[in-house]
């Protein structure tokens, strides 16, 4: 049974983006472009309006390889917060390049035995590692999740905050990020273009049943 008030959340997110249009970065193509605004902004707000994570502080991002999740350690690298990234051993190199200071392999690691005293958790997962992230938090630190509404009784137990998250797009957050996208401070990732007619493939990418790229998927109308 669906939950109402992810229904009433979600709605009031649609809403409010449709009316959000600002130009695109002058660096990047349209097809780069298109994936910006819902993706940035997550990441930004996420971190900075949510977990209100400072300089000097620590976070652990889970999820990382995902598309909020790249962009996520690359503003918080940016902010001086310092960032502890749970990934699949393939794409520990990529991760290390896109700035994160520590680097744990899920395969090979339970990342609860590694981590101890984090400000917060940034959740782009669910499931288990979610559950597992109240360890890893300080008396008082946040976890924010874009995937699944948080155990309450679990954060209660550990003394900490936890929130489910849906962005809110504003023209003040996208131009932020079009700087920051023209000055070369943050990098973009397309993971696959597709037509239109391929749509269906598109989704057995999202469902795992094709190979899923690293990156925002995105279909094209007509000439790309």
């Amino acid at each position: 049974m669906t939950n109402p008030q992810f229904v009433e959340a979600y709605a009031e997110y649609a809403l409010a983006s449709v009316a959000m249009v600002l130009s695109k970065p002058s660096s990047l193509t349209y097809i780069e472009a298109v994936f910006v605004p819902v993706i940035f902004v997550t990441a930004w707000q996420v971190l900075f309006d949510q977990a209100q994570l400072k300089a000097g502080q620590m976070v652990v991002i889970h999820g990382v390889v995902g598309n909020v999740g790249s962009y996520a350690v690359q503003l918080a690298r940016r902010a001086g917060v310092k960032t502890i990234a749970t990934v699949a051993t393939d794409d520990l190199p990529f991760v290390r390049d896109l700035g994160a200071n520590t680097v744990i392999d899920y395969k090979s690691q339970r990342f609860e035995e590694e981590v101890r005293d984090a400000d917060a958790v940034i959740d782009l997962v669910g499931g288990e590692a979610q559950k597992r992230s109240f360890q890893v938090l300080r008396r008082g630190g946040k976890l924010i999740s874009a995937v699944s509404p948080p155990d309450q009784h679990l954060a209660q137990s550990h003394g900490v905050e936890a929130a489910f998250f849906l962005v809110n797009v504003t023209s003040q957050h996208l131009a932020e990020i079009a700087g920051l996208i023209d000055g070369g401070k943050l990098r973009t990732r397309v993971g696959a273009v597709l037509p239109l007619a391929d749509a269906r493939e598109a989704h057995f990418m999202l469902e795992h049943l094709r190979p899923q790229p690293k990156g925002k998927i995105v279909l094209t109308v007509g000439a790309s």
